[in-house]
C-alpha cells in the first residue's frame, strides 16, 4: 500500500512518500524561489466578498498573499498549537465558521495541491507523527488526536496510524546502524522538545524495537524566539514603562505584552479586552510613542514578519558570535546587536527545564547516561549551539549524531507505514 509519512509541525510541515520498505521520496513544493521539502505551517485566507468563499493559501504563497494583497487577508500560523486546546472552539473567517479540523484539512488540501502530488486517500496509508507532549496550557492529548483523525477523514483517508514523532526519527536513524543499539532521540522543534528512548535489535534479519521511555516539555524554538523578543524588542514597545493614575506612577501590566510569546495569538489579540485596555492606557502613558508603536504593530498584523526577523537572527547566532536584529516597523534605523553569550544567558532557564525533563525520562526508564549508546538530535532547534553543547557535555560528543534534521521524522514515519508490522509501532486508536 502507498504510504505517506506526515510530520505536521508547529513551524514547518514535511511529507514523505514510501512505495516500499526502503524507498522513500520527499514531497516537494515548487516555489518560484526554489524547491521546498519543508513547508511553513501557515495558512491565509483572502476575502473574495460575500458571494465567494475566501481564497486559501499555504506556506510561502500564504505569506505573499498576506504581505502583498490589497484586499483583506486573515493569516493563521502555528495551527498545531490549537490542536489540544479545549478553549479553541473555532473561528469565523469572513462569515464562514472554521473549526480546528476544517483549518487543518484546508491546510493539507492546499499543500498537496501546491506540491502537484496526486494522491488517492482511500488507497493510501497515512502515518502521522504526534508530539510526546502537546504545547499549550493544560493540553488535552485525546482531543488533539480526535481532531487530527477527523481532519484526515475529511480529506478521504481511511487507514490512519499515529506514531510518536521521536519514534519516527529513531526509526529513520536506526536504518544506518549495524549493531544492537540503545538510542535517545531528542526531537527539538518549534513548539515542543520530545525525548524517546528505544532499544533496536536485529533478529534473523528483522529489526525489532523496544520502547524504553519517553518524555517531553512545551519548550523549544518558539520559546527561544520569545527570549529575544522579551529582551530586545518589547522594551522598544513599552514593556517596563509606566503610566499615571490618580496621582500615582504605575508600571504598565507586563501581561499586556505576553501575547508576543505566542505568535499565533497576535491576530486574535487585537480583538481582546487586553488590547482595548492598552489603548485606554495610552493617554496616561509616560512614553506614549512606544505604546503607539506597540498598537500599530498589532493592528497591522506585524506578528509574522517579526517572527521571521527574530528566527533569522537566531539562526545567524548558531553560526556567528554576534548578529543584528533588523525590523523596520520599529524604525527605519532600528538595529539591535545581539551577542550569542547574552542569548544563551536568556535561554539558560529553559535549557535547565529541558534537562530536568530528560532526567525524569531516564529515571522512569531505569537508565543512566552511560546506558545510552547513541543520541540522535533532530528538529530545527537542535542547531542551537547551547543545546548541542548541553547534550555533548552530558553524553559525550562521540555519541551525538544528527542529519536530515527537518525531514528525519517524516522519513521514519513513511518507512514504518510501509512495514507489515506498522500497527505495532503505532499508538492505540
Amino acid at each position: 500500500m502507498p504510504t505517506i509519512g506526515l510530520d505536521f509541525g508547529t513551524s514547518n510541515t514535511v511529507a514523505v512518500l514510501a512505495s516500499g520498505r526502503s524507498a522513500t521520496t520527499p514531497v516537494h513544493f515548487q516555489d518560484g524561489n526554489g524547491t521546498l521539502t519543508s513547508l511553513p505551517t501557515v495558512l491565509s485566507f483572502l476575502d473574495k466578498g460575500a458571494a465567494k468563499a475566501p481564497h486559501a493559501e499555504v506556506g510561502p504563497w500564504a505569506i505573499r498573499q498576506f504581505l502583498e494583497s490589497f484586499g483583506d487577508v486573515r493569516f493563521i500560523q502555528s495551527l498545531k498549537t490549537f490542536a489540544a486546546s479545549a478553549a479553541f472552539k473555532g473561528t469565523g473567517i469572513y462569515g464562514i465558521p472554521f473549526d480546528f479540523e476544517a483549518l487543518m484539512a484546508t491546510f493539507l488540501k492546499c499543500a498537496f495541491e501546491r506540491s502537484g502530488t496526486v494522491i488517492d486517500p482511500a488507497s493510501t496509508r497515512l502515518v502521522v507523527g504526534r508530539p510526546v507532549e502537546f504545547a499549550g496550557y493544560k493540553p488535552d492529548d485525546q482531543l488533539a488526536m480526535a481532531r487530527y483523525r477527523r481532519a484526515f477523514q475529511r480529506l478521504g483517508f481511511e487507514d490512519i496510524l499515529f506514531v510518536m514523532e521521536p519514534v519516527g526519527a529513531a526509526f529513520a536513524y536506526a536504518q544506518s546502524l549495524g549493531e544492537d543499539t540503545t538510542i535517545l532521540v531528542a526531537d527539538l522543534g518549534g513548539g515542543t522538545t520530545d525525548y524517546s528512548l528505544m532499544r533496536f535489535e536485529t533478529q534473523a534479519g528483522h529489526m525489532k524495537a523496544t520502547p524504553l521511555g519517553r518524555g517531553g516539555v512545551g519548550i523549544a524554538g518558539d520559546t527561544f524566539d520569545y527570549r529575544i523578543i522579551d529582551n530586545v524588542v518589547l522594551p522598544e514597545l513599552g514593556k517596563g514603562s509606566a503610566y499615571k493614575s490618580m496621582g500615582k506612577v504605575l508600571e504598565i501590566p507586563p501581561n499586556l505584552f505576553s501575547n508576543f510569546a505566542r505568535w499565533h495569538m497576535l491576530s486574535i489579540f487585537k480583538t481582546s479586552d487586553d488590547f482595548k485596555e492598552m489603548k485606554k492606557l495610552l493617554r496616561w502613558c509616560l512614553e506614549p510613542d512606544k505604546i503607539e508603536l506597540f498598537i500599530d504593530l498589532v493592528e497591522e498584523d506585524q506578528g509574522y514578519p517579526l517572527y521571521k526577523a527574530v528566527s533569522e537572527t537566531k539562526a545567524q547566532l548558531s553560526e556567528q558570535d554576534e548578529a543584528d536584529l533588523l525590523f523596520t516597523p520599529l524604525g527605519s534605523n532600528f538595529r539591535a546587536r545581539i551577542v550569542r553569550s547574552d542569548f544563551e544567558s536568556w535561554i539558560a532557564p529553559d535549557l535547565k527545564k529541558m534537562d530536568l525533563v530528560l532526567d525524569r525520562t531516564l529515571e522512569r526508564a531505569g537508565l543512566e547516561n552511560n546506558d545510552i549508546d547513541r543520541v540522535f538530535m533532530t528538529g530545527g532547534t537542535s542547531f542551537v549551539p547551547a543545546v548541542r553543547r548541553q547534550f555533548s557535555e552530558r553524553f559525550g560528543a562521540d555519541r551525538i549524531s544528527g542529519g536530515n534534521e527537518l525531514t528525519s521524522v517524516a522519513n521514519g514515519l513513511a518507512l514504518i507505514g510501509a512495514r507489515e508490522d506498522a500497527s505495532d509501532w503505532a499508538l492505540a486508536a
